[in-house]
């Protein structure tokens, strides 16, 4: 029988670690709010000055005259990041399989500390090879077959370099979901015939199916922040980009490229704090709309 003092103590205790849990969660979503309300609070005297629908569908860009359209870096950044990760998911996607169904125990040794390299290297070492190799080759060789003329500095430049650097993220993820799918599953489907090929595609991918979305959600939020890397091979030009091999300007370049100027002008460094205010309610809008999208892929694909 246990004693009243014990039990009293137990219970203290569990009261404690709620209470430590609920603090915690509203400690982080305390400053979520605190980081998007210092964002309004800088960005209020571009926001007073001028019209939103103008800063965000307006792509002129003259801080000398008072002129501030984010459209093209907007743009810039939605598309550098969506072709990376339609570079990456593929790739990532069949590795991990392979890794994970199919691949010898020294070939999983020889690879994981390689995908942990990968993930350790600095942007501005990825920024540099894309500059290096990426850039050139798309100039002088990928280029010519679509195009009289590029520079190299454009979006494909910029969406290569992305997908190298979260392809390690995405395949260490994607390797933890496939490894989580029950075995009894796989010998199920086995039992009946499938093929190694079609388990993983019918069977694994299925039940791993919100896990993947869920990492392909934190995939992409990685890519739209990354900004030293894309700086160095979109070129940085100013222009809306109507194809993969035109120059482009995202929005962490325009940051990370203008903040010390910022003092020199006016309206510039709230027009800055404008584009990282935009960038927070972006990644916040597409999180809350692939959790409602996450949550209906669950109930829908339930084994």
């Amino acid at each position: 029988m246990i004693r009243l003092p014990l039990l009293k103590r137990r219970v203290l205790k569990d009261k404690t670690a709620r209470i430590a849990m609920r603090t915690l969660t509203a400690v982080s979503l305390l400053i979520l709010l605190l980081m998007g309300a210092g964002l309004y609070i800088k960005s209020a005297p571009i926001i007073e000055t001028h019209a939103i629908g103008q800063l965000l569908f307006d792509s002129e860009w003259s801080p000398l005259s008072g002129k501030f359209g984010f459209f093209s870096f907007i743009l810039s950044s939605v598309y550098v990041t969506l072709l990376s990760v339609c570079i990456a998911l593929p790739i990532s996607l069949l590795t991990a399989l392979f890794l994970t169904e199919n691949a010898k125990s020294w070939i999983r040794k020889l690879v994981f500390p390689v995908l942990d390299i990968l993930a350790g290297i600095p942007s501005v070492v990825y920024g540099v090879w894309g500059t290096l190799i990426i850039v050139p080759f798309i100039a002088d060789v990928l280029g010519p077959f679509f195009t009289d003329y590029t520079s190299g500095y454009t979006v494909l430049a910029g969406g290569i370099v992305l997908s190298v650097m979260i392809i390690p993220l995405m395949v260490s993820l994607f390797i933890e979901l496939f490894t989580a799918v029950p075995k009894d599953f796989k010998d199920a489907s086995a039992s009946l015939g499938a093929t190694k090929w079609q388990t993983s595609r019918l069977v694994v991918v299925r039940k791993a199916l919100p896990g993947i979305m869920a990492a392909v959600v934190l995939a992409i939020s990685k890519a739209f922040g990354e900004t030293l890397a894309v700086l160095m091979v979109c070129g940085n030009m100013v222009e809306t980009p109507r194809s993969l091999f035109d120059s482009c300007y995202p929005l962490p370049a325009l940051i990370a490229n203008n903040y010390g100027e910022m003092l020199s002008m006016p309206m510039y460094e709230s027009a800055l704090m404008f584009a990282a205010l935009v960038m927070f309610v972006i990644i916040l809008i597409f999180n809350a709309l692939s959790r409602v999208a996450l949550q209906r892929v669950e109930k829908s694909f339930k084994l």
